[in-house]
């Protein structure tokens, strides 16, 4: 495949999975290796258990703060997707050792006391409240977290009230471990906790400081605002330094706009542009929120900030005969970036794109979708689930049929899948992909639910 200095790949950055699951092991498991190297005498079963759950479910808190960071030593080489669906598994996990840390001391099995008493487990009033306070606001935290879609609400609002309540129940566990815990009062232990939240809090402090601050070293303006298909707008940017946004065909950024890099108010798109037509970047963005739903009244000239780029669904370090484009709505956004790229390339291989809408005005860029099909080696195929009359494309959803009617074949089962659109799309095609012996390592997909 020919390749062009501008759209040269990126290599991926990051801790391979297997190597990043061995590191996030050891430093949960540290606690009970430190623990069992204090030589204190040990104490029943249950005791000992309830102990070593809290400690490990502490160790792994901590490390939620990393994990939600957008370090790309973390999520360069698994992709932040796969990084925040761990976050979000790791929570309910910890939550529940957590809540398995009291009752394992009440347990009538084995016994070693009557009653659970304060002063036989070193507790003070203190060290209970803070203990109590920081477990229930890990509840309403976990819980709210994963109910947040259907409550409603603004996000700028819970994504600060998430920060806030996550540096409480850091601060408050470590009180409580350091003050109640039998092993954790040892200068040893201590010292490992407060080195733990103080990397907890200088997580979540890159986030919220460092990276506004080198945001504004770097602004964008914004260009140019336009519909771009129903209730969806094209909005493009440039860096007001000239200085060219170094991002691969496919990944995305978060985007703050009209507003300081500080207000929270950012959110993530990807880029519909390519490499190739940099220093501008264009986003597809569709009217879905609160702030989505302002998108055509941003002026031109409005501030932009990024902060990026991020993101795995991209060619770079994968190879196939053929590549398939598998999209539903909006979510095309990222995949017209890699066919734009393709095309300045000239690239030679076979493509198939199989893209899902509602209803004909949502087709995004049709025409030009057109154009680079005439360009390279593109068939493109819409499916629509409400077409017009005299509609010549494809009927219904992208489901099973639709799939196997268009990739179940011998050639195409060695071709690369990149999938993009609703998370309960992307299962369906996944799963149809499954079904016609094609391996999961030969489809790409992002799923975003940020916390």
């Amino acid at each position: 495949m020919p390749m062009n200095s501008i759209s040269r790949p990126h290599s991926r950055r990051g801790i391979p999975l297997i190597p990043l699951l061995i590191v996030y092991l050891v430093v949960a498991l540290a606690p009970l290796a430190l623990a069992a190297g204090l030589g204190l005498p040990p104490r029943s079963f249950r005791d000992e258990l309830a102990s070593g759950l809290a400690m490990v479910a502490f160790a792994m808190l901590l490390m939620e703060f990393v994990l939600s960071g957008r370090f790309r030593i973390v999520s360069g080489r698994i992709g932040i997707d796969l990084t925040m669906r761990f976050h979000q598994l790791i929570a309910w996990s910890l939550l529940a050792f957590l809540l398995a840390h009291p009752l394992i001391y009440q347990s009538p099995w084995p016994a070693s006391r009557s009653a659970l008493e304060p002063d036989s487990l070193g507790l003070t009033d203190a060290s209970l409240g803070s203990g109590g306070v920081s477990l229930l606001l890990l509840a309403i935290l976990v819980i709210v977290a994963a109910f947040r879609d259907q409550a409603g609400g603004s996000y700028e609002r819970w994504r600060a009230l998430h920060g806030v309540g996550a540096i409480a129940i850091a601060v408050l566990g470590a009180h409580h471990a350091l003050d109640a815990g039998r092993y954790s009062a040892h200068p040893a232990m201590a010292a490992y906790w407060l080195a733990m939240v103080a990397i907890g809090l200088a997580s979540l402090g890159f986030v919220h400081l460092f990276t506004p601050l080198r945001q504004l070293r770097h602004p964008y303006r914004v260009v140019s605002v336009r519909p771009a298909a129903l209730r969806i707008w094209e909005l493009t940017i440039e860096p007001a330094d000239g200085r060219a946004l170094d991002f691969t065909a496919g990944q995305f950024v978060w985007l703050t706009l009209n507003r300081s890099p500080f207000s929270i108010t950012e959110h993530p798109f990807s880029m519909v542009s390519c490499p190739a037509d940099r220093p501008r970047v264009a986003f597809a963005i569709k009217e879905s929120g609160d702030f989505t739903s302002r998108i055509g009244t941003i002026p031109v000239g409005a501030r932009a900030f990024v902060d990026g780029p991020h993101g795995n669904l991209t060619l770079t370090g994968r190879e196939a005969p053929g590549i398939a484009f598998i999209a539903g709505g909006a979510g095309v956004a990222p995949l017209i970036s890699i066919l734009r790229q393709l095309r300045v390339e000239n690239d030679s291989r076979q493509m198939v794109l199989l893209y899902g809408n509602r209803v004909q005005e949502q087709i995004l860029y049709r025409s030009e979708l057109a154009a680079i099909s005439e360009s390279i080696k593109l068939e493109v195929h819409h499916v629509l689930s409400e077409p017009p009359a005299g509609w010549q494309g494809e009927v219904g959803q992208l489901d099973a049929s639709v799939v196997r009617r268009h990739f179940d074949s011998a050639e195409r089962k060695r071709w690369l899948y990149f999938v993009c659109g609703p998370t309960p799309m992307i299962d369906i095609v996944e799963r149809s992909l499954n079904q016609l012996g094609i391996p999961m390592r030969q489809i790409v997909s992002e799923k975003f639910r940020y916390d």
